[in-house]
């Protein structure tokens, strides 16, 4: 077992969402940590570090670090403008994510805790199912494959080296500073843009509040039960796409205008606008069952979503 309090722990993506959030989270509790980020002003307790490329030298900033969590990765856009997104995403989700593992195999690193994406799954569940985390994976998109792809390499290091691996796959992430639909969503809301999505009522889709997938990595950085598997988490509350407006429009203090428009009306026009993907997401189903990640580590989710959907509001800059 991982000695927690004493471990040092080595935070990539440190610049970004989940990365910072984390890296804040560690430090407050008193674990030593260092985060390394790509690009941007240095934050505190931060380095700057390669680019995650497979020929990237990673064993200056491994010295002397127990855990690696590893939240960089080239992210899933709507509107990927690589001529071939999949060898993209391979390059640095796959190639890259799998030299900084085998140099951290190599430092000494102890546990390796990769933040992968529900996506690998699929992108949707039919209705009353949930994903649940040892279901097969059946990743649709260039992005998702290539976190499919990277677990499957994770997987085989950790046999052949015996360094631990831990792989998080959590839903869509909303919390202080959220950026992409969500945040265009609070948007809307605050401006009193009617949304025609009042209809959308009996779909159940999963989310995880920042804080929440932040205090399930913090816990997997020492618990012995983490060791060699992949979690799902959420916040444990499913909510339709119609639920989830009226209570974040709550939670922002607006009034939500929501329109009951007809479902197939609303994927026509979606089709017109070459949004159809969009649109199938915020009418569709995609739950996930997080009864491993309550079995094998005890964990229950901190924040209700009310909360958490309270905390992203205040942080949507003015």
């Amino acid at each position: 077992m991982l000695n927690a309090p004493r471990s040092r722990v080595l935070v990539t993506g440190a610049g970004g969402f989940v990365g910072s959030a984390l890296l804040a989270r560690l430090c407050q509790d008193g674990l030593p940590a260092t985060g390394v980020m790509r690009a941007g002003r240095l934050a505190d307790q931060c380095v700057r570090g390669p680019a995650l490329e497979a020929d990237a030298t990673w064993a200056p900033l491994l010295a002397g670090h127990e855990v690696v969590v590893h939240a960089a990765a080239r992210v899933h856009v709507m509107d990927d403008s690589a001529t071939d997104p999949l060898a993209a995403f391979r390059a640095v989700n796959v190639e890259g994510t799998l030299s900084l593992a085998r140099q951290a195999a190599a430092g000494g690193v102890r546990r390796f805790i990769f933040i992968s994406s529900v996506k690998v799954h699929g992108e949707a569940t039919a209705a009353g199912h949930a994903f649940a985390a040892d279901d097969p994976l059946a990743p649709e998109d260039a992005y998702a494959i290539s976190k499919a792809e990277a677990e499957a390499g994770l997987m085989k290091l950790a046999a052949q080296t015996g360094m631990a691996v831990v792989i998080i796959r959590p839903p869509l992430v909303y919390g202080p500073g959220v950026k992409a639909n969500f945040r265009s969503m609070m948007r809307w809301l605050e401006h009193g843009v009617p949304l025609p999505f009042g209809a959308i009522e009996h779909n159940r889709r999963s989310f995880v509040a920042l804080d929440n997938l932040v205090d399930l990595v913090a816990l997997c950085i020492g618990h012995p039960g983490a060791a060699n598997h992949a979690f799902l988490v959420s916040d444990g509350e499913d909510l339709s796409t119609a639920e989830l407006l009226r209570r974040l429009a709550a939670a922002m203090g607006v009034s939500a205008r929501l329109p009951r428009v007809p479902t197939g009306l609303i994927e026509a026009g979606a089709g017109l606008l070459g949004r159809r993907a969009m649109i199938r997401r915020l009418c569709g189903n995609l739950q996930v069952d997080i009864a491993k990640t309550r079995r094998l580590l005890g964990w229950n989710p901190p924040i209700r979503v009310d909360e958490g959907l309270r905390r992203a509001a205040t942080g949507l800059p003015r």
